[in-house]
């Protein structure tokens, strides 16, 4: 692969007659240099052509910098007054083309995901505070009972798909129990997150709140189910301020927290915790049963103990974690990044898959991942994932697999490996199906 740019300390990556002609892209469909199979080498590849920062096109040909290197990002996300959150400092604005797809990704919100500074930290406080509220052990019988219930299910079958039936099933009840929706309602929510979002289809992307009216807004279906997810967020919310008693679940405790967030901003809120919460959460379930049923080493000690699920969360964070890339940051002035040259308003893109890959960082794997938490899958610096959530994340994936090794532990992949297709993205890394076959329970 080759771009401007590629020697260490040159200047802007992009100078207008040649630009990104045969630079790699990070755009959905990907270009033909991606692999869903081997993402890894894809960034090795740009790794090899720029070094830690490589110039990218995203959809449409909107230039950005792709940070794959270990330490460029922990300064990206660690230095908010140098690479900030709120998207209206971009620059190329003028550049994004009608019905761009990751509009609902980058346009501004009065979101959490969008706030800096002291705002920041009130709106994510509020949040951590109410997800540090949510007790773990509460937690692991709610991923039971959903794990059980999901595994009933198909039992009789002797067959599954533990992508649609499982691994995206665990998180969704879960979370519509934290968020004290009745039944009905969370048929609706997965109908909607469906929907908005792709869950469960070949083209699935990054969850993130819908972006709000914009000449190039999401299509018709999307904004619909939008819609009905925000009118269900709003049902919660009037229904909790009609209880006579504040209620233990999510939406109820940040009503009463006394950061004393506005209606708009709860909902808003509450749309970020239940995008970052279910669909991480299913990827890396579903990551972790396709390394457990498919590379021997797993597979040959799951009858050995616990180990071997808690080392395959671990491995899978370092080397398949389900957020791969994360736009973005922006340029709050010119600066150098990496031996390069970025200007003020220019858009980051956060490698996590690659900064994980880094070869001046990476342990050595397999086993050295246990215990090793300095991976990036959970990003780093302010806008990370609040504290509580990761740990919640992995009572649930924990949960989930174990209820199911346990019932069905004779479970073997319908396909080989390599016949197991991933998702088509560059955003969010999960298997697209994982059939398996089974004795009858």
């Amino acid at each position: 692969m080759q771009g401007q740019g590629q020697g260490q300390g040159q200047g802007p990556a992009w100078d207008r007659a040649s630009a990104h002609r045969q630079v790699a892209r990070v755009p959905q469909p990907p270009s033909p240099a991606f692999d869903h199979a081997d993402p890894g080498a894809y960034y090795r590849a740009l790794r090899e052509a720029y070094g830690p920062v490589a110039p990218v096109l995203l959809d449409g040909g909107v230039p950005a910098w792709l940070v794959l290197g270990y330490h460029e990002v922990q300064f990206v996300a660690g230095n908010p007054e140098l690479f900030g959150r709120d998207p209206r400092r971009w620059h190329a604005w003028d550049r994004v083309p009608t019905g761009w797809p990751l509009l609902p990704h980058v346009a501004h919100t009065p979101s959490v995901r969008f706030t800096e500074g002291e705002e920041h930290v009130r709106r994510a406080g509020a949040v951590a505070d109410v997800l540090g509220e949510v007790d773990p052990y509460e937690l692991r019988q709610r991923a039971e009972r959903a794990a059980d219930a999901a595994v009933d299910a198909f039992a009789g079958a002797g067959r599954a798909e533990l992508v649609a039936q499982y691994a995206e099933q665990v998180p969704l009840h879960v979370m519509a129990g934290l968020f004290g929706l009745h039944p009905d309602e969370t048929a609706a929510l997965e109908r909607d997150l469906a929907g908005q979002y792709g869950y469960g289809t070949a083209a699935a992307e990054p969850p993130h709140p819908a972006c709000p009216a914009h000449p190039g807004g999401t299509a018709p279906g999307p904004a619909a189910s939008a819609a009905r997810l925000r009118a269900m967020l709003e049902a919660v919310l009037a229904r909790a301020r009609r209880s006579p008693a504040p209620g233990a679940d999510i939406p109820s405790r940040l009503l009463a927290h006394p950061a004393g967030l506005t209606d708009e901003e709860v909902v808003q809120d509450l749309l970020t915790i239940m995008a970052a919460g279910r669909r991480p959460t299913a990827d890396w379930i579903g990551n972790t049963l396709r390394l457990l049923l498919t590379d021997e080493r797993f597979a040959l000690t799951l009858s050995g103990g616990r180990r071997s699920i808690a080392q395959a969360l671990a491995e899978v964070l370092w080397s398949d974690p389900p957020v791969q890339n994360v736009i973005g940051r922006w340029a709050t002035r010119d600066t150098r990044l990496g031996g390069r040259y970025v200007r003020r308003g220019d858009c980051l893109v956060l490698g996590l898959a690659a900064a994980n890959a880094d070869p001046r960082v990476r342990p050595a794997l397999p086993g050295g991942a246990v215990g090793n938490h300095a991976h990036l899958s959970f990003s780093h610096g302010a806008h990370r994932c609040p504290a509580p959530a990761p740990q919640l994340a992995e009572v649930v994936a924990t949960t989930a697999l174990e209820i199911l090794l346990d019932r069905i532990p004779d479970l073997v992949p319908a396909l080989a490996a390599d016949e197991l297709p991933w998702r088509p993205s560059l955003w969010q890394r999960g298997p697209a199906a994982l059939p398996v076959t089974f004795t009858p329970l």
